[in-house]
């Protein structure tokens, strides 16, 4: 790009980039041509350069070598080079930096200029950045100043706010001026609440001043774009909304005047939008009737449709501060609002999805999920995550069904999986769980997804733990739900071996697809022997989870094949509404008490130490020895809770249970539970007393708060 280029061009050429890197290589590029610039002799390009570098300061762009340009062209007798100087100050400089120092001589030259408009820019950059000293400095011209007769640089020096708080004298001086009058009692009622009341007595005064500048014709001096005094129309709004806010007579008053505003404002310039938009603000902050706020939320509708991505940005931004107050109102732009999801712009594009997100309801959860599925698939990187989770919670909180729920959350894990929060495997294991009728379908579904592909890490534990869990309905081929498909045995083991043997999988994957593995060696009837191979091959893996999965299921197959089946049956349907079952969180539920034949005998922890496994699923075998109970514990983890989660069990204080209440088995549990995650086990007790076999199994989620 030419150095000499023209800003509207450099403009163009960078909203144009098609990526961020693209952007930030064109701004390189001319700003490099800049600096070299800067460096030559005054060519007449000094204010055309500066003016370019402090576009890219707005874009957030280091900017910060043009500070001693400013300087200079604040020095320049040419007023369009002084314009520019000046307005460089105002965004480069402040009172911290040493070049704000070098400008003060120029600000006290310029405020005896002849020309009223090099003395407003000096004005407009002493009240911008200028300090306290500076203001000292330059009191006798800002003094003298005021007590001319040029209402136009009254109203400059009125806005000094900090001129007046170091000179209260002055007070008489500046508030003739109406825009000054109005700016310093908006200041005094931010800065002290107490004056309020003494202020909303003008706000008749206010309104009728107002309707004078709507409805008044055609003024040279003052019109801009076809708007009589913006800037002034936009102060008296921003003063009338701070004293209408939580005040029903203040409010009252203002109502008709905010009307008449909306209705009679041209927004088809960028001076008519900045009033519209400071009466939508202070519709919405005041006590307005319902009518108004919904012609101010048609009004953010309109900036929607608008060319100019600022305006349909700060729509957004306002919209989604007022969804929740005025639901509907927002929803008849609902269409306009899934639209800009299309925008080249990220930042629009980000707030379309938060707005979007904001408008799903149970009346439009169907065809709104439609637009944000497909915009998934589309969106950005850094979307994404946002967006997944975004979808789970519409999805949780307004499913009209499982299987659509369940269709949702698996069409996410396939667009997306890599971007998923870490509970989505969890919580979406727990809605497969209560939807009892949807088993056969899920499984099969999830079956055919991880034969399609296994890179998607969250999509294949789902998968695996389905198949685990419901290999059997697999294997029948049998579901009204779906298109039906034979699947043999060696199928299904070749599938998770696959799992098993991949680069791609994390230890986690592997961990759910060698425990799918083991459950399956209960639900088929000819591949048991090729089960006990694959078990036993990862009792030496390098992975130390992994193998001691792999030990406890050997062990399994050897020591306690007698207790294999009843260990590695279907996990129980797992109640989200019941008391002690909620997603992802703890509630404070009872623990179900053990019922053994004669009496109830206190079992506090296992017998048998087990180091660092994972809190998770616990058995009981046991038999009698005597009048007391003997029980043998072992451990075995059954499903796939977060890693960062271990235990670690001490020696037990014994092993052998009095009767008759007279003593207990205690044994201390030591937990690592860094990421604070909520922490459930299930125990099943297993014994026999006098040739009567006792079983029971119980969930336990109401552990004390600090372990999790």
């Amino acid at each position: 790009m030419s150095p000499s280029v023209r800003l509207q061009e450099m403009i163009r050429v960078i909203r144009g980039a098609r990526t961020q890197g693209e952007e930030r290589g064109v701004i390189q590029r001319e700003c490099a041509a800049i600096r070299a610039q800067f460096r030559q002799a005054d060519n007449g390009t000094r204010s055309h350069n500066l003016a370019k570098l402090l576009y890219v300061h707005m874009l957030g762009y280091p900017a910060h070598f043009g500070q001693m340009e400013c300087v200079r062209l604040i020095a320049s007798p040419r007023y369009n080079e002084k314009r520019v100087g000046y307005l460089g100050a105002m965004m480069l400089l402040d009172e911290k930096q040493d070049a704000s120092l070098l400008i003060t001589n120029s600000i006290k030259n310029d405020l005896s200029h002849s020309s009223q408009y090099v003395q407003s820019l000096a004005l407009c950059t002493l009240g911008c950045m200028g300090s306290a000293e500076m203001c000292r400095d330059l009191a006798p011209e800002i003094d003298r100043l005021l007590r001319a007769s040029n209402s136009y640089i009254k109203k400059k020096v009125s806005s000094l706010l900090s001129v007046w708080q170091l000179f209260p004298s002055w007070f008489g001086l500046i508030a003739g001026v109406l825009h000054g009058a109005v700016v310093l009692i908006t200041e005094l009622c931010e800065r002290n609440p107490e004056t309020l009341e003494q202020f909303r007595k003008a706000v008749p005064e206010l309104v009728q001043i107002m309707k004078g500048l709507v409805m008044s014709g055609y003024s040279p001096e003052h019109n801009v774009a076809g708007i009589s005094d913006p800037f002034l129309q936009v102060r008296i709004l921003r003063l009338l909304r701070i004293l209408g806010r939580n005040n029903e007579t203040a409010s009252d008053a203002v109502n008709d005047l905010l009307a008449q505003v909306a209705t009679n404002t041209d927004s088809s310039k960028t001076a008519g939008s900045a009033v519209l938009y400071e009466t939508v603000l202070t519709v919405m902050d005041i006590k307005s009737e319902s009518g108004l706020r919904v012609l101010a939320v048609n009004i953010l509708g309109r900036f929607l449709l608008n060319n100019d991505r600022n305006i349909r940005y700060i729509s957004m931004t306002s919209l989604q501060k007022i969804v929740q107050t005025d639901h509907n109102a927002v929803q008849r732009h609902r269409g306009t609002i899934v639209d800009c999801l299309k925008d080249q712009d990220a930042s629009v594009k980000r707030r379309a999805l938060e707005l979007s997100l904001a408008l799903v309801s149970a009346v439009n959860i169907r065809s709104l999920m439609k637009e944000l599925l497909l915009f998934l698939s589309s969106c950005p990187p850094e979307l994404r995550a946002h967006t997944t989770s975004g979808i789970f919670n519409a999805a949780e909180r307004y499913a009209p069904s499982q299987r659509w729920h369940i269709d949702t959350i698996l069409h996410v894990l396939t667009t997306a999986g890599g971007d998923v929060r870490d509970e989505t495997v969890p919580n979406l294991i727990q809605l497969i769980t209560t939807a009892t009728e949807l088993h056969c379908y899920t499984v099969h579904k999830l079956y055919r997804a991880l034969i399609a592909d296994i890179s998607v890490q969250s999509l294949v534990q789902v998968a695996c733990w389905c198949i685990g869990e419901y290999g059997d309905l697999l294997l029948r081929g049998e579901c009204e739900e779906t298109e039906p498909v034979q699947v043999a045995e060696d199928d299904v083991l070749d599938a998770l071996e696959t799992v098993l043997q991949s680069h791609m999988s994390s230890p986690a994957t592997r961990g759910f697809a060698l425990t799918a593995t083991m459950k399956l060696s209960t639900r088929i009837t000819h591949n048991v022997d090729r089960i006990r191979s694959i078990v036993s091959i990862y009792g030496s893996c390098i992975d130390v989870e992994l193998q001691q999965r792999a030990v406890e299921y050997n062990a399994l197959f050897k020591k306690y094949d007698h207790m294999r089946a009843a260990v590695l049956e279907r996990m129980p349907v797992i109640d989200k509404s019941s008391p002690g079952h909620t997603n992802g969180e703890s509630a404070g539920g009872s623990i179900k008490e053990m019922e053994p034949t004669k009496r109830t005998q206190e079992v506090v922890l296992p017998q048998e130490p087990a180091n660092q496994a994972p809190l998770d699923h616990v058995t009981r075998p046991g038999k009698t020895q005597g009048p007391n109970y003997r029980l043998f514990m072992t451990f075995v983890s059954l499903s796939h809770p977060p890693q960062s989660v271990q235990l670690q069990m001490k020696a037990p204080s014994g092993d052998v249970i009095p009767a008759h209440g007279l003593g207990q088995v205690t044994q201390t549990v030591l937990l690592n539970n860094p990421n604070k995650v909520s922490l459930k086990m299930r125990v099943r007790v297993c014994y026999t007393s006098q040739d009567f076999v006792c079983q029971d199994t119980v969930q336990i989620d109401s552990f004390p708060s600090p372990a999790w």
